[in-house]
């Protein structure tokens, strides 16, 4: 589980909060751990259920033991609640917040809102009742529809608190498609999330909200710490793919990571506003992957062709296609690929235009991989005075040690 991986998340002090639904007033009360109700969206809009707001808190001394909290519960004997500890702020895309813990002793500075879809502006609007001096926000692809074209005001917005990042996962649906804080991580270009269903015929979850929930997975995930999300600093998505996007200078060659490291892990003062980062992930936990630049340079072509490009490190492969023009001779494009690059062990070229009207024979001058971002430059891997024919395929071993 994720608070037993987590030592930080131990000894800080975790606010939830959550929904509940009461059926009735006659509801027993357990004594001793508070509990969350679901319903469903049906039960809801028929009114058969009334809604209310539960603050549930968790410690290290409570973990598997909800307290409910509120304005009463702070003064009691036996509240887990400790204003000298770090807080954190769950906020789910439906609940509306008031920071009682404010009022007794607490830093705004401690205070770190996490909100989920339109939690993330809930956490922005509380920002904006306390001038901007709450610590941190991290909003998990805030919400798009009727954000977008909002003023800062009515949304999340890098001077709603000391830190804003965000992650950004579904920007063509349901999340925002523009930065709204110091720094704005867009996974895979922030839309289509690779294993996210793109097919009416998968699950309404792979196919509806996956994009969308992506980016709690991948939050979740980092807080596990097994391996850095590190963002790169880029004006477009394009630019990234094309691998012209490749180091983290305006940070000072630190790149800020997803996750719960101060300020990203940025220690540059006074902190960008709005930088827009991007990477690419894997399709499962842990999703970090390697940005690996492949270049090619061929000779000019008659014809237009393809080229699927492929990594292999053991068992694991990595496949691109590159569309070959007549005009153009060199390519480059960022493939993520499991491993670093000193464990990626052959790169394979295939001819792959079996069509007449494609070219017959590609004569490849160089083909080289370079892992970004580096702390520490390193020359390009390069094979040189490739031919391939149609249909044809091409592989070359690597050998290559790790420093590390």
């Amino acid at each position: 589980m994720l608070w037993e991986c987590k030592t930080f998340l131990f000894c800080v002090l975790s606010v939830y909060i959550t929904s509940l639904v009461v059926a009735s007033d006659e509801r027993q009360q357990d004594n001793h751990c508070a509990d969350l109700n679901n319903i469903t969206w049906r039960e809801y809009q028929q009114q058969r259920v009334r809604l209310n707001v539960q603050y549930l808190l968790l410690t290290r001394k409570n973990m598997d033991c909800p307290q409910a909290f509120n304005e009463t519960s702070l003064t009691m004997e036996n509240s887990y609640f400790n204003p000298s500890r770090p807080t954190k702020v769950i906020i789910h895309g439906y609940s509306y917040v008031r920071v009682t813990a404010a009022n007794h002793g607490c830093r705004l500075q401690s205070f770190h809102f996490i909100g989920v879809s339109l939690g993330a502006h809930v956490a922005g609007f509380v920002g904006t009742l306390f001038e901007g001096k709450i610590g941190r926000i991290t909003g998990l692809d805030p919400a798009g529809p009727m954000f977008k074209g909002a003023d800062t005001y009515s949304r999340l917005d890098p001077s709603d608190a000391q830190f804003v990042d965000a992650i950004h996962t579904d920007s063509d649906y349901f999340g925002i498609s523009i930065p709204v804080g110091h720094v704005d991580f867009f996974l895979n270009g922030g839309k289509d999330q690779i294993g996210c269903a793109r097919s009416r015929f998968d699950s309404m979850y792979s196919y509806v909200i996956c994009d969308h929930m992506r980016a709690l997975d991948v939050y979740m995930s980092a807080l596990n710490g097994s391996c850095p999300l590190m963002g790169i600093p880029c004006s477009n998505y394009e630019d990234f793919l094309k691998g012209r996007c490749m180091d983290c200078d305006i940070f000072r060659g630190k790149c800020p990571v997803i996750g719960l490291s101060e300020n990203s892990g940025i220690s540059i003062s006074p902190i960008p506003k709005e930088q827009t980062l991007f990477l690419l992930t894997t399709s499962s936990q842990p999703y970090c992957a390697h940005h690996i630049l492949v270049e090619l340079e061929v000779s000019k072509l008659d014809k237009s062709a393809e080229i699927e490009v492929t990594l292999t490190a053991d068992i694991l492969e990595t496949k691109q296609i590159l569309r070959l023009q007549t005009d153009t001779t060199v390519y480059r494009t960022v493939m993520a690929h499991s491993t670093p690059q000193c464990e990626i062990s052959s790169i394979r070229l295939t001819n792959t235009g079996a069509r007449f009207y494609r070219q017959a024979e590609i004569h490849v001058k160089s083909v080289c991989v370079t892992e970004f971002p580096s702390l520490r430059r390193k020359d390009p891997v390069c094979v040189n005075n490739i031919n391939i024919k149609r249909g044809a395929r091409w592989s070359h071993d690597l050998v290559q040690l790790c420093d590390f």
